[in-house]
C-alpha cells in the first residue's frame, strides 16, 4: 500500500509541475506554439500488470465497438441484396446474391416468391446424410457451381428428423426417420417438374444493412440467425443449372422472406430490371421500408366489380396498391384479386369465376415464372383482342407461342412501326397494372415478336410472371396485407 501511495503522490507532483509549466509557457509565447516534453517515469507496475491492463483496455475497446455495431443493427430499418436478370445464362430467372454460414460462403440464388424453402447446392461428403437421395442432373457435371460446406460453418445446425420442426413445420420433409438423430430430409417438388433433395438445418445469413436508403452502406453488415436452409445434394431441372439454389420469398413461416421481414418492418420489395438486361444491370431486393414509397394511403373500397375508367389513385410517389390475399389455398404464393383485363381501353369479357379462388380460379404473382400464364377463358379473350390489332403484321410459327409475328420491315430491314395496344390488369381497389408493351409482346428472336402469354387449364390459377412484372417496383407488405407497385427503371 505504501508503494502505491508514493506512486500516486509522484503523479500529483508531476501533474502540478506540468500545469505550472504550461501556464508559464502560455504567458511567454503569447499565442505561439508550445512544446511539452514527454517524460517516461520508471515503471511502478510490473510487465505482467501492464499486459493485464492492456488486455482490459482492449476488451473495453472491443466492447465499445461491439456496442456500436449492435446499435447500428438495432437502428437499421432495412437491408438490401443485389438482384439481377439471369438472361446472360439463358434462363428467365432473376438472381440474388446471398451469403450464408460463418464464415460467410457466397452464392447466386433464384429469387422465387413461389418457394418456401431456401436451399443451396451442398457438398455431398460434407452433408453426410444417409437420407439424402443420390441422383443429380446429367448436365450438372458440365456446369460446376459453388457448393455449400456445412462442416465449415460454425453456425450450421442440422434439424433432426424426429424434431417437431421437421415433422410439423416443414411440409416438404420426408416421413422416413430410421434413427431419431438423423437429419431431416426433404424432397422439394416444383410445378415445372424440377426437384431438390437433401437435408435441412439452420444457419446465419450475412446481410448488408441499409439506413433509410434502398442501397446498403458499404461494410455495414450484420448476421440474420436462424435461417432455415436446405442442403441439397441432388436436384433435377433445367432452371437450377445456372444458379446455386433458391432463395425462398414465399409466404410461409419457414421462408426467408417471412423470417427477414418479421425483423425488418414486416415487408419486402424488389424491382425487376428488363429481363434482357445485361449482367451488370443491378437492382435490389430490400427487406424493410423502401424509401421509393411514401406512407401508404388508405385502401379504397373494393365493393365495385368493375375497374374505374380513370387512372388508379396513387400516392405522392406514384405508387398504386391493392389488398394482398394471403390465402391458405394458394400458399406459399401471393394472391391478388383481379377485377378484369382491358386491351386498348376495352374491358374484356372474362367470366368472374376465372379470378375467384372459391370457384377454382384466382391469380398469383410469381417471380420464379417468366411468362404470364392465364386460365383458358382469360387467355383466349386476351390473345384474341391483341391479335385482332396485329392482324396486319405477317404471322410466323415459333414454339411455344401461339401468336408470333415477323417484325422486320421489308423496305428498311428494321423493326416495323406498329402501334401496340395497351394492356392493363385491373386489381381490387382500383389499382391498375399497365406494363410496357415489351412485357406482353416480347422479343422472341431477331426480327420476331410474340404475344408473351401462355394458356393454363381451366379451372386453374392464373400467374403474373416476372416479364409482366419487369420495370416495376413491387412491395409485399405482409404486416398490413398490401401489395404496392409503381413504374421504375430499377437501376441505381
Amino acid at each position: 500500500m505504501a508503494g502505491r501511495r508514493r506512486v500516486v503522490l509522484l503523479l500529483v507532483v508531476v501533474a502540478a509541475a506540468f500545469l505550472v509549466a504550461a501556464t508559464s509557457a502560455g504567458r511567454a509565447t503569447r499565442g505561439k506554439s508550445a512544446r511539452f516534453e514527454l517524460l517516461r517515469l520508471a515503471p511502478a507496475a510490473s510487465l505482467p500488470d501492464l499486459a493485464r491492463m492492456d488486455r482490459e483496455r482492449m476488451a473495453f475497446i472491443s466492447s465499445r465497438r461491439a456496442s456500436a455495431r449492435r446499435r447500428a443493427e438495432e437502428t437499421a430499418s432495412a437491408f438490401a441484396m443485389p438482384l439481377s436478370s439471369g438472361a446472360y445464362t439463358g434462363t428467365g430467372q432473376y438472381f440474388v446474391r446471398f451469403r450464408v454460414g460463418t464464415p460467410a460462403q457466397p452464392f447466386l440464388l433464384v429469387a422465387d416468391t413461389g418457394s418456401d424453402l431456401t436451399w443451396v447446392k451442398c457438398h455431398r461428403a460434407a452433408a453426410a446424410s444417409k437420407n439424402a437421395s443420390s441422383y443429380s442432373h446429367p448436365a450438372a457435371a458440365a456446369s460446376p457451381r459453388r457448393t455449400f460446406h456445412p462442416d465449415k460453418s460454425r453456425t450450421w445446425a442440422p434439424i433432426s428428423c424426429s424434431s417437431a420442426t421437421c415433422k410439423e413445420s416443414l411440409p416438404f420433409s420426408l416421413a422416413a426417420c430410421s434413427t431419431p438423430a438423423n437429419p431431416c430430409a426433404y424432397d422439394y417438388r416444383y410445378k415445372d417438374g424440377s426437384a431438390a433433395r437433401g437435408t435441412v438445418g439452420t444457419d446465419s445469413a450475412t446481410i448488408a444493412l441499409a439506413s433509410g436508403r434502398a442501397a446498403p452502406a458499404p461494410r455495414n453488415k450484420a448476421k440474420l440467425s436462424g435461417v432455415v436452409l436446405g442442403c441439397t445434394t441432388a436436384y433435377n431441372g433445367e432452371s437450377f443449372l445456372a444458379s446455386d439454389g433458391v432463395l425462398s420469398l414465399g409466404y410461409s413461416n419457414v421462408s426467408f422472406a417471412s423470417h427477414a421481414a418479421s425483423r425488418f418492418g414486416g415487408r419486402f420489395s424488389y424491382c425487376l430490371v428488363d429481363h434482357l438486361a445485361p449482367r451488370n444491370a443491378t437492382s435490389y431486393l430490400t427487406f424493410g421500408p423502401n424509401p421509393a414509397f411514401s406512407s401508404p394511403p388508405p385502401l379504397e373500397s373494393t365493393a365495385s366489380c368493375k375497374p374505374a375508367p380513370a387512372p388508379a389513385p396513387a400516392d405522392a410517389h406514384g405508387a398504386r396498391q391493392t389488398p394482398l390475399v394471403l390465402d391458405h389455398r394458394t400458399r406459399p404464393f401471393y394472391a391478388v384479386t383481379v377485377r378484369g383485363v382491358s386491351v386498348a381501353g376495352e374491358l374484356l369479357k372474362i367470366p368472374r369465376a376465372v379470378w375467384d379462388v372459391d370457384q377454382g380460379g384466382g391469380a398469383i404473382l410469381d417471380s420464379g415464372t417468366s411468362l404470364t400464364v392465364l386460365a383458358r377463358p382469360a387467355y383466349r379473350a386476351v390473345v384474341a383482342a391483341l391479335s385482332k390489332r396485329l392482324a396486319g403484321v405477317p404471322r410466323v410459327a415459333m414454339d411455344p407461342f401461339d401468336y408470333c409475328y415477323n417484325w422486320t420491315s421489308p423496305s428498311t430491314g428494321g423493326d416495323l412501326d406498329v402501334a401496340l395496344p395497351m394492356l392493363a390488369v385491373h386489381f381490387a381497389g382500383s389499382a391498375r397494372l399497365e406494363p410496357p408493351a415489351k412485357s406482353y409482346v416480347i422479343d422472341a428472336a431477331p426480327g420476331v415478336k410474340c404475344i408473351g402469354l401462355q394458356e393454363a387449364p381451366w379451372p386453374g390459377l392464373s400467374v403474373i410472371g416476372n416479364i409482366l412484372q419487369q420495370e416495376h417496383l413491387w412491395e409485399y407488405d405482409l404486416k398490413n396485407r398490401r401489395l404496392r407497385f409503381k413504374r421504375s427503371r430499377c437501376t441505381h
